[in-house]
This record gives C-alpha cells, structure tokens and sequence, in this order.
C-alpha cells in the first residue's frame, strides 16, 4: 500500500482543537461504502439530558468544511434547548453530499449509526431531510423524531420554528419601537424554504411590508405568490432599504462585509449560526445600533416541537404554547443586555449557561 502523503492525512490535532475550544463530548465520523453514506454525528453537552438535534445533507465542499458546520450547530443545540427550558442537551448531525443520494438502504444504515450511540444521540429532520427520510432512520434505532403525525410524531417541525422566530421578531419590535406591532414595517426574508414560507404567512397577515429573497427561484415565487411579497435579488439584500433582516438560511450571513452595510433596525431569523463570529459581529451589529434576536432563542420552535413527542404523547398545543414563551424570554434577554451594557447574544449565552451549570451542580450533589 502506498504511503499516504503527509498533506493528505486528516488534521486529528485541529479537530480536538475545535472540539476543546467548543467544549464537545463526542465526534463521531461514519461511513459505509456500499450506500456511501458519509456522515459526522456531534455531541456538545449532555448536562441536562441526551443530546437531540437535527440531521442535516448539504454538498460541502470538503470534509473540514462539514466538522466546522456540525460543531457550530451541536453547540447551538446545548443553548437552544438549555434558554427553552428543555431536558436534552445539544447535538447535531450532517450527511455529506447531494440530497440525491438518500435511499432506503442509504438512511437505515445511517439509523444504525445512530443506534450504536446508545440514545446519547436523537436525531430529527433539518434542511434537505424530512419526515419520510426519518421514518426509514426509525426502522433501525428509536432514537429518532420528527415523524408523521400519521406515525404518532410531531410532523414538519417548520411551522413551529417559524411561529417562534416571528414572536422573537415580535419583542424585538417591542425593544426597539415600544411596540410589537409588524404593520407597515418593511421585513426582508433571505430564504424561502419551509420556515421562510411559514414566517412570511405570519407577516403577510400582519400587513408587513413583505420582500423575499432566495437563490432557488421557484421556491421564491411560491413565497411571493401566496403573501403577496416582493421578490428581491439574493445578491444585494444588503443593500436594499428595511426595517427588519430576517436571515432564514445558511449561518454566517452576519459578517465583517454585511454588518457594515444593513440598513435595518433588526436582526431577527431563523437561520442558526447567524453570527460569522459570535463575539466579534454580536458587538459589531450593538455598534451600529442594530438590534439582534439571538438566533438560538427565536429559532427554538423546531425543538420544541420535536421535544415534545420525544417525550411521549405528542400534542402540537403543548409545543405551540411552550413556543410562545419566547416572547417572554426575547424581552428578559433584552432588558438583561441593556442592564449589563452586554449583546443580547451575550445576554442569552448567559442565561443558557447559567441553568447547565445550575443542574450540573445539582446532579453532582446527588
């Protein structure tokens, strides 16, 4: 066999560097060549309960690519669940390629991944999987949610995503306007998926002024048709005059580049991982007088939702009114950050890591 070339050989010391930096549990690279399936599983902390979080199949560019994207949002996971007042603790898993490549075969071996972490892993649909992928992942491990609700599940946790980051956007608009009332306010959406679509429903209702934008053109006309939004260039959102940013796809959208040039007075989506860099733009958005409902907070609908049937007798009321307390919390996050002279990103770290320290104390006593 020929030696492999030492630029060639995996960067193992960056990776636990990552992980140490992030204060990660666990790494789990999978692979399976008959179905080719290529997959890395995460778990961040599991203080306060097994690690849920969903799978998520995007064509990265590289393998280094794909570890930087599950360790971000594992990480996020922890403090979603932890400020929702959640049991579970954060993981997240990605499947590496073109969403193409999901066969039967393809997801239950992926199931059996799962299934040999012995439940410190619960998985769930996320962008590119859906119900029916996770009904194949069940046919081999029970660690699984985000069923149909034919199947006793949850079904398309979106809506409910969607339901939280629109009452997150709510207090934000409260904060900054002293009101909460969305009329006539001009809200930009990046992303017209299956959350983006939900959110701008809300809005329409609310008579926004509605602009969308997405790179699949298609999925954007729907949006506008149905809410009556403007369809806006994806390449130039930036540029474009609103009131409210509303990023609902990939993270990383706020960034040395971008913050600069907003001309919003908030930041409120859906999309994870919003901030390039947390401390860095959390502070850079402050500075130009820009209001930022923190990504994990407002987007915490969808695991909610899944939270509640992987407790066991699914009812979306149950999820729905636990989805309502983020109003509540956006509005102490934000009066924490003004009192301390803090982000609100800052803010709301610090009540998430907080309650896992609280009940980690608490479980070492016992």
């Amino acid at each position: 066999m020929a030696a492999i070339k030492t630029e060639e050989k995996p960067k193992i010391n960056e990776i636990y560097a990552q992980m140490e930096e992030m204060e990660h549990e666990q790494l789990v690279i999978c692979y399976d060549k008959p179905t080719g399936l290529k997959a890395i599983i995460a778990i961040h902390n599991t203080v306060l309960g097994p690690s849920l979080g969903g799978t998520r199949m995007w064509h990265y560019t590289n393998e280094a690519d794909a570890i930087k994207d599950v360790l971000r949002l594992s990480r996020g996971m922890t403090f979603k669940a932890s400020i929702s007042g959640l049991n579970i603790g954060g993981g997240k898993a990605v499947l590496i390629g073109d969403p193409s490549l999901k066969t039967e075969a393809y997801l239950r071996r992926f199931g059996r991944f799962i299934e040999s972490l012995g439940g410190r892993y619960i998985t769930a649909e996320d962008m590119n999987t859906q119900t029916a992928d996770m009904e194949y992942i069940a046919m081999e491990t029970k660690h699984v949610t985000g069923l149909p609700e034919s199947k006793g599940g949850g079904g398309d946790p979106s809506p409910v995503t969607a339901y939280g980051t629109y009452l997150g956007m709510k207090a934000a608009a409260k904060k900054a306007y002293g009101s909460d009332s969305l009329k006539g306010k001009r809200i930009l959406i990046q992303g017209a998926g299956q959350v983006g679509k939900h959110l701008a429903e809300h809005l329409s209702k609310e008579d926004a002024i509605l602009m969308v934008a997405d790179i699949n053109a298609n999925r954007v006309a729907k949006v506008a048709a149905s809410t009556g939004a403007k369809v806006v260039s994806a390449a130039s959102i930036q540029d474009i005059p609103m009131d409210i940013f509303a990023p609902c796809a990939m993270g990383g959208q706020l960034n040395d580049q971008t913050i600069p040039v907003l001309t919003c007075d908030i930041v409120a989506g859906a999309a994870n991982n919003q901030l390039d860099n947390e401390q860095v733009h959390a502070r850079m958005l402050m500075e130009h007088g820009i209001l930022y409902a923190p990504d994990f907070l407002i987007n915490a609908g969808g695991l909610i939702n899944v939270y509640q049937e992987y407790q066991g007798n699914y009812k979306k009321s149950l999820a729905i009114e636990k989805a309502e307390k983020i109003y509540d919390t956006c509005l102490a996050v934000f009066d924490l950050a003004t009192s301390e002279g803090i982000s609100p990103h800052e803010a709301a770290l610090q009540k998430a890591l907080k309650r896992i320290k609280d009940i980690g104390q608490l479980k070492m006593s016992w």
